[in-house]
This record gives C-alpha cells, sequence and structure tokens, in this order.
C-alpha cells in the first residue's frame, strides 16, 4: 500500500472524481458509509455519539456519518462550530439531507461559553478539520478541541485528527485532536508511524472509499506499507533438498550471552533455511550444541568471545552481532568479514555498536547489506534526531549513502532501502519488547538471504513474519507474558497464515 502526502489525497479524490466519473458528494458518501460500519463496530446503540463539524468537507463527512447513523436509529447530537460562514458546497449538502430527515440535534457553537456537557459513557467524533489543514489552530477551533481532549468519552477522528498534519509536525504550540480510533480514507498518513503521534491518533482504521486504481499505480511515492497481500513465500517443490535452502552462518554469543546466539540460530532453522552453522567461543560450546542440536558448530579458539572466521565460502548468509561482545579481537574479526565476504551481511546488536565506534568500517561493509538496529543502536549509528520526521530523513539519507537496508525496530517497523525508498511493517504488538526479540529478528532475516530471498525481500518478509507471529502469539500467551522464544515457536502458524490468505 502506498504512503501519499496530504497534497496527493486531495488529488487522488479529484482524479476519481473526474474519471470514474463520479460526484463529489457521492465519493464522501461512499466515505461516510464505509466510517459508519466501523463506528458501529466501535460504540454500541445505546451511546449518544456527538459529532464535531468543521465548515470544510471533513465537517461534510461528519454530517454525512450523523444521517447514516440517525437512520440506524443511533443517538445523534451535531455540533457545528461557527468560526465562519464560508462552508463547502459538499457541507451544505449534507447538512441539507440531513435536516430533510427532521433532525433536530443540530447546534451551533459560536462561543467557548456554550460547549456541551459530555458523558464518559458517550462517543465523541472529531469531524472539523481535514487532511487539508496547513496552519496552526487558534481560536473557537482551538478553544473547542481542548475542552474535547478532556472530555473522558471516547474519541474517533474522520481522516486525520483535526490538527494533526500528514508528515512533518513539530507540535510546538500545536493543537491536535487526541483520538482513541482514526478512520482514514483509503491509505494512512506518514506521520501515523511516528512514535510522538501515537497519542492523538491511537489505533487507525483503514476505510476503503474506492479511489480511482489508475491513480494510486501512476503516482510516485517513496513510502509503503506493508500488508499480509504484499508477502509472498516461495513454494518448496517436490525434489527440494536441505542444499536447495541455502547455509547460513550466525556469528553471535559470548560469555554470558549464549542466549543471543541461540535464539537467533532456532529462528534461521524455523524460517526454512536448509543448514545453520554458529560460530561460537569456547564457553557458549556446550549449551547451544545442547539446545540447538539440528545447528552445525564453528568453536573459536578463544574461550569467552569471538576472534577469528572460518572458511566463508560455504555460506549463503552471514549474520553477526547477537551478543558477540567489543573485545579488540572480535572488532578485528568484523572488519575481516567485510573485507573478505562480497555478499551482503546482516548487522545486528553489537555489531552495529562497534561499526558506529569505528565507522570507518562502513566504507568496507558489502554492498545491500543490512543493519537491524533498535533506536538506541540507530542514534550510535546515525545520529540523534528527537523529531521522527527528521529522524526519517537520516535514516533514508544513511541507507542511500551507504547502500544498504536498515530496519529501524520498532511499532511499524521502518525499512530504508539504498535507493530510498521506505516500507512501514503492519504486524507486531507491545508485547514483543522484550529482550531476544530483535536476536530472533537477525535469524530470520539471515534464514530467508539463505534461501535465496533478496536483502529487500528478506526484510519485508521477516519483519511481517516476525511480528505476526508475535500478534498470534499473544492471542494465546497475552501481551506481558510474551518472551522472544515464543516468536519462534509461532512461526510454523504464521506461515501457514500467509500460505492460506
Amino acid at each position: 500500500m502506498k504512503i501519499f502526502k496530504a497534497e496527493q489525497v486531495k488529488e487522488a479524490d479529484n482524479y476519481t472524481i473526474t474519471n470514474e466519473p463520479i460526484s463529489s458528494i457521492d465519493l464522501m458518501e461512499r466515505a461516510a458509509l464505509n466510517c459508519t460500519k466501523k463506528i458501529r463496530k466501535i460504540g454500541k446503540k445505546k451511546q449518544t455519539i456527538n459529532i464535531f463539524v468543521g465548515p470544510g468537507n471533513n465537517g461534510g463527512d461528519g454530517l454525512a456519518i450523523a444521517r447514516n447513523l440517525h437512520q440506524k436509529r443511533y443517538s445523534i447530537k451535531v455540533f457545528i462550530l461557527n468560526f465562519t460562514k464560508n462552508y463547502s458546497q459538499d457541507f451544505t449538502e449534507n447538512l441539507n439531507r440531513l435536516r430533510k430527515l427532521n433532525f433536530e440535534n443540530i447546534f451551533t457553537i459560536e462561543k467557548s461559553e456554550s460547549f456541551p456537557q459530555i458523558k464518559k459513557s458517550e462517543i465523541i467524533i472529531d469531524a472539523i478539520f481535514g487532511s487539508g489543514l496547513s496552519r496552526n489552530i487558534e481560536g473557537l477551533p482551538k478553544n473547542i478541541i481542548l475542552f474535547l481532549n478532556k472530555c473522558k468519552a471516547k474519541k474517533i477522528a474522520i481522516d486525520i485528527p483535526s490538527g494533526l498534519f500528514g508528515e512533518e509536525n513539530k507540535h510546538l504550540n500545536q493543537i491536535i485532536f487526541k483520538a482513541d480510533y482514526t478512520l482514514t480514507f483509503e491509505y494512512p498518513f506518514l506521520s501515523f508511524f511516528f512514535p510522538e503521534n501515537e497519542k492523538f491518533v491511537g489505533e487507525f482504521n483503514i476505510i476503503k472509499i474506492g479511489v480511482h486504481p489508475n491513480y494510486i499505480k501512476k503516482t510516485k511515492t517513496n513510502f509503503y506499507y506493508t500488508e499480509k497481500k504484499n508477502i509472498k513465500i516461495k513454494k518448496r517443490t517436490k525434489f527440494s533438498h536441505k542444499g536447495t535452502f541455502g547455509h547460513s552462518l550466525i556469528i553471535a554469543g559470548s560469555y554470558e550471552k549464549a542466549g543471543a546466539a541461540i535464539l537467533s540460530i532456532k529462528a534461521a532453522h524455523r524460517i526454512g533455511a536448509g543448514l545453520v552453522t554458529a560460530l561460537v567461543p569456547k564457553c557458549n560450546y556446550q549449551i547451544t550444541h545442547i539446545t540447538s542440536p539440528e545447528t552445525m558448530l564453528k568453536i573459536d579458539s578463544s574461550e569467552y568471545f569471538i576472534s577469528k572466521l572460518p572458511e566463508l565460502k560455504p555460506y549463503n548468509s552471514i549474520a553477526i552481532g547477537p551478543g558477540i561482545s567489543f573485545n579488540d579481537l572480535t572488532i578485528e574479526m568484523l572488519k575481516n568479514l567485510c573485507i573478505n565476504y562480497n555478499k551482503p551481511i546482516i548487522f545486528d546488536a553489537d555489531a552495529i555498536t562497534i561499526i558506529a565506534k569505528n565507522n570507518d568500517l562502513l566504507n568496507i561493509i558489502p554492498e545491500n547489506s543490512i543493519f537491524t538496529p533498535h533506536p538506541k543502536e540507530f542514534e550510535r549509528l546515525v545520529g540523534i534526531e528527537t523529531n521522527n520526521y527528521k529522524r526519517l530523513q537520516l535514516q533514508i539519507n544513511f541507507s542511500k549513502k551507504y547502500k544498504c537496508y536498515i530496519v529501524l525496530k520498532g511499532a511499524n517497523t521502518c525499512i530504508s532501502t539504498p535507493n530510498g525508498k521506505c516500507y512501514f511493517n503492519s504486524t507486531g504488538n507491545p508485547g514483543m519488547a522484550k529482550g531476544g526479540s530483535g536476536d530472533v529478528l537477525t535469524g530470520i532475516i539471515s534464514g530467508l538471504i539463505a534461501q535465496n530471498y533478496t536483502p529487500k525481500q528478506a526484510c519485508k518478509i521477516g519483519v511481517f513474519l516476525h511480528g505476526l507471529a508475535g500478534d498470534i502469539a499473544i492471542k494465546t500467551i497475552g501481551k506481558n507474558s510474551l518472551i522472544a522464544s515464543d516468536i519462534i515457536n509461532f512461526l510454523p502458524k504464521a506461515f501457514f497464515k500467509i500460505e492460506n490468505k
């Protein structure tokens, strides 16, 4: 799914109106009908729904939703913010349609003293400003949004929370509606994927309104949202054998960190690599051998850390980093790996920190290599930026400069590519915010590269399946109890769900 800028969203509507063809009022009705279906799932019939509308087309959406809910016998109140008489044509038409139903619960708000009483048991719908807003909110709209944000009622935003911009938000003096749910049309906005906006967006739901497919196809963007339909798993043929599915080398572990290696190894097996070898220090040998009997081992000559590389030719993929620590000989080993292996390498955890502290190594990493940092590792590697829109630009520039992929882990994990495109993931949950989850992802991506998926495919598929396994796991285990091993154990069900979509 493409992610468009706010101005492209407007262009998409206009293109659809011209080329379907369909009138703007009928396109609005289509959007309102589908929003109504979702609102009915969120709320209950006995709850009063308070719909606050502005003078533009977002307000027109709100009025059409009010009419549809009223016809379904919901208790509806409509509040028009009368800070201008300059109503849009579709707003006026929908207001007239609502009045023709002898609907009496239409109220006008002109000053702060006329704000309504709203109970905790009720619902608030924000249809004040849509994605066309390009300035900070002031005056009466500012006061009503501040008032609504203090209300304890459940809150739903239509299109985008009023006051939030589709791309960059600085939040300094920004007045933004705080939604529990956002019903956005056809595709999400880029700003929905930034952590600082979660308190405004809440849970976003994509409402299909039938934007013309030709516009979506021909319009360029660098931002995408990965869904289940985008994930393609290669089918295994009858005469396949273990050599068909590649050989992955996992360089991981040190004294006190055998677990990181074991999690990565098991994930590489579970994702389907034909063969998996682990390079571990002597102190990790016994526990690794017992815990993962499927794994072949290369035992380093050092007792507590990894100091030397094995012969690299047998391996179709190499991942390095989980728990390797920062010994000088380990750093030298990593450097030799970059020099002597001419295929993409997956760098995780301690390997990322080593490269961040020795950034001359960035000049020798193989092209199309993959970095899988969590936010702190990203800061060490790329730089600190508290504004997540600007942080995204740093990520993109880094990927382009060093011709690499960055998998920035977190909610809606973001994958940046060497050509500057970004893919936001749609799976995963807060229960996965546990030690070891990243080690599992490293093993998954390495196992996919071994099976001859491209680095781009391995990142997208790996991140999606990793998150999907976590989503399936919490249905049985719950978010609090989920651990990294559960992600590995539920990977088969994630595969099953993809293969039988």
